[in-house]
């Protein structure tokens, strides 16, 4: 039987995060395979630079393009890790957890507080409450955070 790490606080506050910016982070790694497959060449759309005599500045850096997509790769690779961590949970959970990370983190009244989450999951403050730490922890053994 293998029992689950506890979490540190700054990794459950981290990993909630993730689930409230999920769609943002969808956003962010479309817009990050965007530019790995379209490279935007800052030396042609530059107007800082000259040609003719100052032509010496222009000379092209393959290895820092390289580099800089690189890691722009490693960062889309990273938060879609997370994304697909995210979604095997929600996948995964029943449907009443799922209303609640609909309210909780997706919703656009993101200032409700867990009085109003209960009420309208009809269950108390403190079982809502461990449906989120429950969900929290999830995540966090599927990234394999702790």
């Amino acid at each position: 039987m293998t029992t689950a790490i506890k979490p540190t606080k700054i990794t459950f506050k981290k990993t909630e995060s993730e689930w409230y910016n999920y769609y943002h982070t969808l956003k962010e790694i479309a817009r990050l395979r965007e530019e790995i497959m379209n490279p935007f060449d800052e030396e042609i759309n530059d107007p800082t630079v000259v040609s003719g005599a100052n032509s010496v500045r222009n000379i092209s850096d393959p290895t820092s393009k390289m580099a800089t997509r690189l890691m722009t790769s490693k960062q889309a690779s990273y938060l879609s890790e997370i994304v697909e961590a995210i979604e095997q949970v929600y996948n995964a959970l029943p449907d009443n957890y799922k209303e609640l990370v609909r309210i909780r983190y997706w919703s656009k009244n993101r200032k409700q507080t867990w009085v109003g989450i209960s009420r309208e999951l009809k269950v108390s403050e403190r079982q809502a409450m461990r449906w989120r730490d429950e969900i929290i922890q999830a995540t966090i053994e599927v990234l394999g955070w702790r």
